[in-house]
């Protein structure tokens, strides 16, 4: 019987050889042939729910196909597609919802299926990818070759996934939309070009549908559309105002406010019910272009309170054309004159085009905004849990990008070492003569710290940051004994082995207790040196570093370094979102953590990284920030000495 997957049904159609479901996979762009992308989501699956084969399978009418996969036997690893006959995939897109069998000997929906004895399959859970308006083009299946239980976690986890590839399916095909709307404005330019007089004239609007077309496909989020919307349409037709409305729940339209114009429209509503007697409201109801003339025919179309609002902002004539998407009217796009203008039928067809190439980039921004959603879910996801250490201290705080768009591959990491006994590290002990330690002697156990900042500021960063992540976990556990640079190197011996693109930067530390506090071994690939505060309130710079990861370079030697941690101090690692602002140096921003890490030594620690973050980083952040804290309790007493470089060793 198939496990309940706690998801939500996609919306299905009518069944494979639906039209549009076709449609939006030539939209697409993939076929039976590797994606760099969808291989990376089917690395992602196989890792995270540990089946030996994962598929990005997309289904057409009379096949199935693999942009992405891993664990495929010949010859379907080679021609990466099968027929019908060997689809459990066809179920999920014919259903609309996901499909979780622990055995499909057992279902008889797939008991028969010669995916069984051709490829091995028996235990199977995919999920719907979708486009935009909720057409399944195939799923994000694991696949085992041995009965299994899909645990909640595991199908919670598959489902993140899907949803995040399928945010990538549609980028795609939006992106595929602009390119056709520009081809499609190209030609109306070539061909204006022979022609002269009205001719000329019909050019330039196509060179402003054109322009409309390119800039507003780029559009990051609603409030980056307003923005482009009123430089578009201010430079060409010189209106005096320029406004975009949007329905924004039940019954409600909302005027969205320029960031970098003040129009005076303070005096006029923000937003409108869907029934009030408004030019804007008019158009997004009646779906239709709606012109306005002079005071007189205001008062007598719209009432008094929209002839006060008219006057205030200096109008003679306003016109108003819905935005059309593709299922429903979005809102409506207000222009007005301060002088009488009526439009003639080349100016009305240039705004209807500029108000569909806003309508597609609505619908294109909102999803934007929700797969920077999913994005940051994802990089949530993979942030860890920080453990409790007896004898430590820790804290740690991540912080998105103030821009949307900003999402990437910053992270921290904390986790224990094998047991001390096999790193030749010896337990935590205390002098009889010395203050009690804060810890219990014998329970102290090492830690690895990691903070790291993958290169870009995209999906693929994230989904590279959660590898590499893992990686050097990997690599760290692997090798008990030695040092972080060894860590490092072997993951950079990994990602070439196996092709990943990593580059970014990183420090990976080693932490262990010892006889004067807590022994602090760590590695710099070339980020920003971590900042140790004393007991006595002196911050110290931990400046040595060796060069960034990058698939560019060659492996070169990394170098561990060594520091005794005292009581009272404060290790503080970081990524460059907190200290990179524009206008202000790199060494102003690090001078002011320094002063407040500092003047924060008895203040708890998450306390201390919200008021540096807020501080130093601020509201507008134009990168992700990751901090990471780990203090050495201070002993009672008078006070304890600073923490101190180690001796070479052998002396």
């Amino acid at each position: 019987m198939a496990q309940d997957s706690g998801t939500h049904p996609a919306r299905g159609r009518a069944g494979l050889g639906d039209p549009r479901r076709l449609d939006a996979l030539g939209d697409a762009g993939l076929t039976a042939a590797p994606d760099a992308g969808m291989e990376r989501f089917a690395r992602l699956v196989s890792r995270l729910i540990d089946v030996p084969v994962a598929l990005v399978s997309l289904v057409e009418a009379d096949r199935q196909v693999f942009p992405g996969q891993i664990g495929l036997g010949e010859p379907w690893a080679s021609s990466r597609e099968t027929p019908l006959t060997h689809s459990l995939c066809q179920h999920v897109v014919t259903s609309g919802s996901p499909l979780v069998l622990p055995d499909i000997r057992e279902d008889e929906r797939t008991w028969s299926s010669l995916a069984i004895g051709g490829m091995g399959v028996v235990a199977y859970a995919g999920m719907p990818l979708t486009d935009t308006v909720g057409n399944v083009l195939g799923s994000l299946c694991a696949i085992d070759t041995i009965p299994r239980d899909w645990t909640r976690q595991e199908l919670a986890n598959l489902e993140d996934l899907a949803a995040a590839c399928s945010a990538e399916l549609r980028l795609r095909i939006s992106s595929r939309h602009a390119l056709e709307a520009r081809s499609a404005a190209e030609v109306a330019q070539a061909e204006a070009l022979d022609a002269s007089g009205q001719a000329r004239l019909a050019l330039e609007r196509s060179e402003l549908q054109l322009r409309a077309a390119e800039v507003l496909a780029d559009a990051q989020g609603v409030v980056d559309l307003r923005r482009r919307v009123g430089e578009l349409i201010t430079g060409d037709l010189k209106p005096v105002y320029v406004g975009v409305s949007l329905i924004e729940g039940q019954g409600v339209v909302r005027r969205l406010v320029d960031p970098d114009i003040d129009y005076g429209t303070q005096s006029a509503p923000g937003q409108y019910g869907f029934r009030d007697s408004w030019p804007t409201v008019r158009a997004v109801r009646e779906n239709r272009l709606v012109t306005v003339h002079g005071e007189a025919q205001l008062r007598a179309q719209y009432g008094d309170q929209a002839l006060e609002v008219w006057r205030s902002l200096g109008f003679e004539s306003l016109v108003c054309v819905p935005l059309a998407g593709m299922r429903q009217v979005l809102g409506a796009l207000a222009i007005a004159w301060g002088s009488h203008h009526d439009l003639e039928v080349g100016e009305r067809a240039v705004l209807s085009a500029i108000a569909g190439y806003t309508a597609q980039a609505v619908e294109r921004a909102v999803f934007v905004d929700e797969r920077i959603t999913v994005a940051h879910q994802l990089q949530r996801a993979m942030l860890t849990e920080l453990p409790s250490v007896p004898g430590l201290d820790m804290a740690a705080a991540y912080l998105p990008a103030a821009v949307g768009e900003m999402v990437g591959g910053d992270w921290y990491d904390a986790y224990p070492l094998p047991d001390p006994e096999l790193w030749g590290l010896p337990h935590a002990t205390a002098d009889p003569e010395d203050h009690e330690p804060p810890y219990e002697p014998g329970r102290a156990v090492p830690m690895a710290l990691t903070v790291g900042d993958i290169t870009g500021h995209d999906m693929d960063a994230a989904t590279v940051m959660g590898q590499v992540r893992s990686m050097l976990r990997q690599a760290t556990c692997d090798h008990p004994g030695q040092g972080p640079a060894h860590a490092m190197t072997a993951l950079e011996n990994s990602c070439r082995t196996l092709g990943l693109p990593a580059s970014g930067t990183a420090v990976h530390a080693h932490i262990a207790p010892a006889a004067a506090g807590w022994e602090l071994t760590w590695t710099n690939a070339g980020h920003p040196s971590p900042l140790l505060a004393h007991a006595d309130g002196r911050v110290e710079a931990l400046e040595e570093h060796d060069v960034l990861v990058h698939p560019a370079l060659p492996v070169l030697p990394r170098h561990d370094h060594r520091r005794v941690l005292r009581p009272g101090s404060t290790l503080l690692l970081y990524t460059d979102g907190l200290i990179e602002h524009r206008g202000r140096s790199y060494d102003v921003s690090t001078e002011r953590v320094a002063e407040m890490l500092s003047a924060g030594t008895g203040r708890p620690l998450p306390d201390l990284l919200r008021e540096i973050a807020a501080d130093v980083a601020g509201e507008s952040a134009g990168d992700d920030v990751a901090m990471l804290a780990v203090r050495v309790p201070a002993l009672p007493g008078p006070g304890s000495p600073a923490a101190a470089p180690l001796p070479p060793p052998g002396a």
